[in-house]
């Protein structure tokens, strides 16, 4: 066997998503586009603004010398001190270029953060359910991901991390907006979260650490605020990336930041800069960083979104289905109905309706779908739900 037994397990399940957005481009091929119903992977909708085409204009008009040559692994520092800035400004918290590394997307990021934290065996707790990439990326670097239930609206709950927790915990990652629920944490839920990290950490005799995953904190509707706990939280790790706000995933640039007041915070740095390389990430695409700091405070149209998701959700509901209403991200996660996932994908599927089992997330007896397509996918849709509803949902 030339592959790695643990490379063949992981072959062998691949990631679902990846495999229906493949499948499903086979579909639209063979029966045209307008014949298949894709919600399966989530792909932004949204272009980038025009600022960013603009500032990518005016980059390659004025060639410099060795402007394609290797940077800082940490990032170039001129995109660090805007991403910095930004920070400081909607923290209130000393945020400097330093405190910023740029990173592959948010994908390159959470590998570089697990990295220079993961010793042998280490837990990073997680609430369920998640992004189905995190088991991978723990083990990558000898760490396991330990899952942690959620209420029925998908809320952390405190009393549960402490049944988690472990001599082994590092850390506790979170995501919210979440993937693939689309539930936002509210602030009082951060603070309740931040107080037993403090507990659970004096108890430890060490810091445990908080991993903020937040790629869609951007993308928040119905007036709801996604607050970042960097400033309830002071050993706090945000990862993010521009892939959903910008529109930009296919360009792979996001950061991590390391809160200004983390004791110890310097040699994590120094570590996350070290992890880029050796890790073969080097340094984030270099054209993109150059961009940045002409498109601080924008954002694709999030109003288009909350639009999409409402002229889905609002159907559903009134079909019958059951869900947490989602006031982040670009997803819904409703529950099977009648129960049996694998039948009702299935049953899907032969609609031409591409949806994602919800054990794909650790979140069995729900089904996954990406409202970031046109409207006319989601209008074409409706009646196969209506169908599956009646059919497994016996009304």
């Amino acid at each position: 066997m030339i592959v790695s037994e643990s490379m063949t397990h992981a072959v062998k399940g691949g990631s679902l998503i990846r495999k229906m957005f493949e499948e499903g481009n086979r579909l639209k091929a063979e029966l045209g586009d307008d014949k298949v119903c894709d919600f399966s992977l989530g792909n932004p909708l949204l272009d980038p603004p025009e600022a960013f085409h603009q500032a990518l204009k005016d980059i390659l008009s004025r060639p410099t010398p060795r402007m394609h040559a290797y940077i800082p692994n940490g990032g170039l520092p001129e995109a660090r001190q805007a991403v910095a800035g930004e920070l400081a400004r909607e923290t209130g918290l000393p945020f400097e270029a330093r405190h910023v590394v740029m990173t592959c997307g948010a994908g390159g990021g959470l590998n570089i953060v697990l990295k220079a934290l993961l010793d042998p065996l280490d837990d990073v707790l997680c609430p369920v359910p998640y992004f189905v990439e995190y088991d991978s990326y723990a083990a990558n670097h000898g760490g396991r991901i330990k899952r942690v239930p959620t209420d029925k609206r998908f809320q952390v709950q405190t009393s549960l991390l402490e049944e988690a927790l472990s001599p082994r915990t590092k850390a506790l990652l979170i995501n919210s907006p979440n993937n693939p629920t689309g539930v936002v944490y509210p602030k009082e839920r951060l603070e309740a979260i931040a107080e037993w990290l403090r507990s659970a950490s004096e108890r430890q005799g060490r810091p445990i650490l908080l991993i903020s995953d937040e790629p869609y904190r951007k993308l928040v509707y119905d007036g709801v605020e996604a607050v970042s706990p960097l400033g309830l939280y002071e050993n706090t790790i945000v990862v993010t990336s521009y892939s959903k706000d910008l529109g930009l995933a296919g360009e792979r640039i996001g950061y991590v930041a390391v809160h200004p007041h983390m004791k110890g915070g310097d040699v994590l740095l120094e570590a996350l800069v070290l992890a880029n390389r050796i890790l073969g990430f080097v340094n984030a695409p270099l054209l993109v960083q150059r961009a940045l700091p002409f498109l601080m405070g924008q954002t694709v149209d999030v109003a288009r979104y909350q639009a999409l998701r409402d002229r889905i959700m609002n159907p559903l509901l009134k079909m019958g289905y059951t869900m947490a209403r989602p006031q982040g991200a670009f997803y819904l996660f409703p529950e099977t109905p009648g129960g049996d996932e694998v039948a009702f994908m299935e049953a899907a599927w032969d609609e031409n309706l591409l949806i994602v089992p919800g054990s794909a997330f650790v979140g069995v007896g729900h089904f996954r779908l990406c409202y970031a397509v046109e409207e006319e996918v989601i209008d074409r849709s409706l009646p196969l739900f209506e169908k599956l509803f009646k059919r497994f949902g016996g009304k």
